[in-house]
């Protein structure tokens, strides 16, 4: 076992967790994570097989005097998503992640941890180990590509499994019970630009925005966070007329489904101009630091003198992009009317990147309700048009639509309340889960989501409380212990 998992309840989860963090498993470049998965379920001599999309299938068998009940699919996704600080060297292809104990917490250090869905693999793993444990006929689904694609569940076909009730170990709030997500749909953005001759009467600068805390696009999108590209073409559209400022490039932001934390650009600024712009990014910065000082302690907007670039944007093409950026919705667009505090519809503009003739912009839409997804989408689209850019769209998944009456609901309420002696909330969850597009080739199947708690998921801040992964794991038990008999 990982020394720094010593001690921890349960022992066997901890311990398949710390050998999973020794495993890359970047989307799509799964192929390690999956070979090992196999090697364990063979080496446990249980039945094992993979889909045309590389989706794993393990099956077990009931314990004795369970064979009647009905077939539990466990289900996870197996890849990750690979965030680190900028001032942090990892190789998420080749290095493992070094997870470490702080106070209550487990992170990782200076990258994402990958309790996002690693926890769930683990759990999974453990089941498949321990003989002394009480359930039906059970099959684990180890899907992959969930983070940037969806592309396991979208290959999931039917007749692969034979269960028809689901346990997602994929969500980040212990004592919550999820019966219904969002559906959702990307809009990526190219912008052609033009280069041209830097004026050498200039000064160069590496403007940063820094130490935001970034998360998760769909759970995070609430909680009134920064978008450092949000944040920095804010500086700089105030810049451009006013310091005659010109961009050489701008990159922020990697993954759609992750708030960006982190943005930066390389300007000029002619030398007439040069103390009053450093004035201004100094004022900026406390600006926009009072404005998220209680969200966002750590933003930090700085300048360093860099060397002259050797080519800027042509005027008009920035002026598209920053009055473009400037205009896009971020965050959350409607609340739900039939549900508290609950967001109906939200976008997030998750990425600037340049290249030397094309401006690449990703931008991520949820919502509860199909109209309301492809309204945001048109929303985000027409802002871009208007810039003179080239628009595309993913297919976009649908949501899970909730069943209050649901029977694995029933159990799983009745069993954590019998466990902890409280009453679970349950709930629907502004996030895309596997649950809407295994839903749509299994239509009967039933299915709830739950998990221990995972804050920051998505950013090198996300951290997995340690007593949760206990709850999680005697729920998960307790559940399987009361499935009901096949009908």
């Amino acid at each position: 076992m990982n020394e720094v998992f010593k001690g921890l309840y349960p022992e066997l989860v901890w311990s398949y967790f710390g050998e999973i963090c020794k495993v890359p498993r970047p989307s799509k470049k799964e192929e390690r994570i999956a070979a090992y998965i196999v090697q364990v379920a063979e080496n446990l001599g249980l039945e094992v097989k993979k889909d045309d999309t590389g989706n794993i299938l393990v099956r077990k068998s009931a314990s004795p005097g369970y064979e009647n009940k009905e077939v539990v699919v466990l289900q996870s996704h197996i890849d990750m998503v690979c965030e680190k600080n900028s001032d942090t060297y990892h190789n998420f292809d080749t290095d493992p992640i070094l997870p470490r104990i702080e106070g209550e917490w487990i992170k990782a250090t200076g990258t994402t941890l990958g309790a996002d869905d690693g926890i769930g693999i683990a759990a999974q793993l453990a089941i498949m180990e321990d003989t002394s444990l009480v359930h039906g006929p059970l099959e684990f689904l180890f899907t992959v590509d969930e983070e940037t694609g969806l592309t396991g569940a979208y290959g999931l076909k039917p007749g692969f499994l034979a269960g028809k009730i689901l346990l997602n170990l994929d969500s980040e709030d212990e004592g919550e019970l999820f019966i219904g997500c969002a559906g959702g749909k990307d809009t990526g953005i190219t912008l052609s630009y033009s280069k041209v001759p830097v004026n050498y009467d200039c000064s160069a600068f590496h403007i940063k925005v820094t130490g935001l805390k970034g998360g998760h696009s769909g759970d995070d999108i609430n909680k009134g966070l920064g978008n450092a590209n949000k944040i920095l073409n804010r500086l700089l559209w105030n810049s451009s007329n006013r310091f005659e400022m010109r961009i050489s490039s701008f990159e922020g932001g990697n993954l759609r489904n992750a708030i960006s934390r982190e943005a930066f650009a390389f300007v000029t600024v002619p030398k007439r101009f040069q103390e009053e712009f450093i004035k201004y990014v100094k004022e900026f910065n406390s600006i926009v630091w009072t404005e998220y000082k209680t969200t966002e302690p750590g933003l930090l907007v700085s300048y360093q003198a860099c060397e002259m670039p050797s080519s800027v944007m042509d005027l008009s093409s920035q002026e598209r992009l920053l009055n473009a950026v400037y205009a896009c919705p971020h965050g959350v667009i409607t609340m739900s009317a039939d549900i508290p505090n609950f967001v109906d519809t939200s976008t997030n503009l998750a990425s600037i990147k340049f290249n030397d003739k094309q401006i690449i912009i990703g931008t991520s839409q949820r919502s509860s309700s199909e109209s309301g997804k492809e309204d945001v989408v048109s929303m985000v689209a027409s802002v871009f048009r208007l810039a003179g850019g080239k628009i595309t769209h993913s297919d976009g998944y649908p949501g899970w639509t909730p069943n209050p009456k649901s029977t694995i609901l029933d159990i799983t309420r009745k069993s954590y309340s019998r466990l902890f002696s409280s009453e679970p909330k349950v709930l629907a969850i502004h996030a895309g889960l596997e649950c809407g597009l295994i839903g749509e080739q299994y239509p009967l199947m039933d299915m709830i989501s739950f998990g221990p708690t995972i804050k920051g998921a998505h950013s090198p801040d996300e951290r997995l409380l340690i007593d949760t992964v206990g709850k999680f794991w005697d729920l998960t038990l307790e559940v399987l212990k009361n499935i009901p008999d096949r009908k």
